[in-house]
């Protein structure tokens, strides 16, 4: 009697280690495991800035507001920036999959990168911009809130861009062994970690800032 055959295995567009040697499942595993309870305790740090900014808003203290500091269109632009970087961050994974050289993933990576640090001189920009105006954060509990969530968010994209950078010298250097594909997955996770968090900041603090 013949064994029926199983259909294809499903596995993660950028981490096809289930058939390899270099590393066992279960290794691979327990170390997503821990750097998903590293993404949950950032994402308890960022809704800890997030209940503080909501204390704060209101509380301007004679210095300028959300209204005349927030600016709209400059960070509409930041947030299609970030967005179109998880794009490309998926394409990335895409190509890792399924491109079995290696330029297309270097590629899309390096565009990731380029939108990254593009984002951070936008708002870099703005921050400057406002410091420039009086809005500092010791004038009011407001500006200490914003600034204590903001440039948090923006520190973080920053270790991304230098996180991509570390990888694309591991791909140089080691190719896209096992080790490197689950080092592009935990990072993948961290990136479009940032963007869900950046949507929450556009919606909470920029839309709602500015229509106060």
């Amino acid at each position: 009697m013949i064994a029926p055959a199983q259909g294809p295995q499903l596995q993660h567009v950028g981490l096809n280690l289930l058939d390899s040697d270099e590393m066992e499942p279960g290794e691979a595993a327990t170390g997503l495991y821990g750097f998903w309870l590293f993404l949950m305790s950032d994402a308890i740090l960022f809704a800890l800035l997030f209940a503080i900014y909501g204390t704060q808003v209101a509380a301007t203290a004679g210095a300028p507001g959300p209204q005349e500091t927030l600016k709209l269109g400059p960070t509409f632009i930041e947030t299609l920036i970030l967005l179109t970087s998880s794009l490309t961050f998926g394409l990335a994974a895409i190509a890792l999959k399924y491109d079995e050289g290696r330029r297309g993933l270097v590629l899309w990576l390096c565009v990731t990168l380029a939108l990254g640090i593009a984002f951070l001189g936008f708002e870099l920009s703005d921050l400057r911009t406002m410091v420039s105006d009086g809005a500092t954060p010791n004038r009011s509990g407001f500006l200490s809130a914003f600034f204590a969530l903001v440039p948090t968010h923006g520190l973080h994209v920053a270790a991304g861009c230098l996180w991509i950078g570390v990888m694309l010298v591991q791909i140089a250097v080691f190719g896209t062994d096992a080790r490197v594909k689950l080092n592009l997955l935990k990072l993948g996770l961290f990136w479009h970690l940032l963007d869900i968090v950046w949507i929450a900041i556009f919606s909470v603090v920029y839309l709602q800032g500015a229509s106060a």
